[in-house]
């Protein structure tokens, strides 16, 4: 897998959201100033030959739906972030979101409860 450029990932979220669509369907969920109609078109073939995307086609249209999960892209993009930024460190992660968003003891207990509470 690889990393997705702000402009594909943008693409990405509106098709996990609506699970399959046309370039306007696509185009209609984004936020404005609005790209123009050719450059989400270019996005959506670039995620293609990426491996994130595949298309059904109806003649010259084509619906294009994820073949990458949103739950796949974001593991993937925190054991990046783990690796590049903590040294594969877990522990020097939470550390420093922990000391980034200077959580209290109760928020700790709290995420600690929470991430016990996934384990079983």
């Amino acid at each position: 897998m690889r990393e997705l450029t702000r402009a594909e990932e943008q693409v990405m979220q509106i098709l996990w959201g609506i699970e399959k669509g046309f370039v306007k369907d696509i185009l209609a969920k984004m936020s404005s100033p609005k790209p123009a109609y050719n450059t989400v078109s270019t996005i959506i073939r670039i995620l293609e030959k990426k491996g994130f995307v595949k298309h059904k086609a109806y003649g010259k249209s084509h619906e294009y739906y994820p073949i990458v999960t949103k739950d796949q892209y974001r593991s993937f993009s925190i054991k990046n972030l783990l690796t590049g930024y903590f040294g594969g460190s877990f522990s020097k992660l939470a550390s420093f979101f922990a000391k980034d968003e200077n959580l209290d003891i109760k928020e700790l207990e709290k995420l600690m409860n929470e991430v016990k509470g996934d384990v079983k």
